[in-house]
């Protein structure tokens, strides 16, 4: 395949009528600037400059071949126009609500990489686990599991087919057995998450097409999520968490799922907003690269 730098040489050379006057153009040594002329003209099979040291002209085929070239320089350098059109409408401000596990472990790295590929665009990101108003708060966005309990909100599907797994440290299982059934879950202390005054303290499961649940015991919760993931890293207990929240830990060896062959509870994620109007280019990259990063992490667990 032909070089971009090469075909550049190739018609400053042609326009210069020297091949050293055009590595001086381009920063090229004598010795590079020789190669890289030797080179497409090996690729192309043919001469393309007659030159000796003291002159340099284009040849029949050489002639034939610079209109080409510069065909092809300048559409390369459109379709780069293009791009940087394209980038520099993905400007402003983006004010995101994420839950805090997920925004803290998950999302910021994501972000960092979004921010790197389109530097005019700025981020205000609000951790919690509390349900952003999208029409009160100072956000236009909303990252939240489950469905949405307002029907009138836009919802964009990030991780449709996320569910919760039950988890633990090595340390813990080592020192407190690993649970094989659901109902041994009451012999364990259960690390447990509150959301609006409610503690979620009753765990369901599909086991096939039956349900199985338990209201589980601990001697600890909290309504910030990453608090629990914290508890059951450092060996306090059992967690029942998204999948994308420690996903990362399981594959690290830092939690290991248990009784994987139960089906947790669904805990679709979303991307919210108030209105469709809001769904700009930016709203719509930022959703594809939301997704993608989800689907990976969704598709790392086969296997467990």
């Amino acid at each position: 395949m032909l070089r971009f730098d090469d075909l550049q040489l190739f018609v400053r050379a042609a326009d210069l009528g020297s091949l050293s006057a055009a590595a001086r153009v381009m920063d090229l040594s004598p010795a590079v600037a020789s190669a890289a002329l030797k080179r497409i003209e090996a690729q192309l099979g043919a001469r393309l400059l007659a030159r000796s040291t003291r002159s340099l002209r284009l040849t029949a085929e050489g002639e034939g071949f610079l209109d080409y070239a510069r065909s092809a320089l300048g559409s390369l350098e459109e379709g780069r126009q293009v791009l940087a059109r394209g980038q520099a409408q993905i400007s402003g401000v983006i004010q995101l609500s994420a839950p805090s596990d997920f925004g803290r472990n998950v999302l910021l790295p994501w972000l960092d990489e979004f921010q790197q590929q389109y530097p005019n665009l700025s981020v205000r990101l609000l951790l919690g686990d509390r349900i952003a108003d999208l029409f009160r708060q100072p956000v236009d966005l909303a990252l939240r599991y489950g469905e949405p309990e307002d029907s009138s909100l836009v919802a964009l599907p990030v991780s449709p087919d996320n569910r919760r797994v039950l988890c633990a440290s090595p340390a813990y299982l080592s020192a407190h057995g690993r649970p094989q059934q659901v109902e041994h879950l009451a012999q364990h202390n259960c690390l447990l998450f509150m959301l609006g005054g409610r503690v979620h303290d009753h765990w369901r499961f599909e086991d096939g097409k039956r349900e199985v649940s338990l209201t589980v015991r601990g001697d600890r919760f909290s309504d910030d999520a990453d608090v629990v993931r914290r508890w059951a890293l450092a060996g306090a207990g059992i967690a029942y968490k998204s999948w994308l929240d420690v996903a990362a830990d399981v594959l690290a060896g830092r939690l290991e799922v248990l009784m994987p062959h139960l089906a947790g509870e669904r805990t679709p994620l979303n991307l919210l907003c108030a209105h469709r109007s809001q769904l700009s280019k930016t709203v719509n990259l930022l959703h594809a690269r939301l997704r993608k990063g989800c689907t990976d992490l969704s598709n790392s667990c086969r296997g467990l």
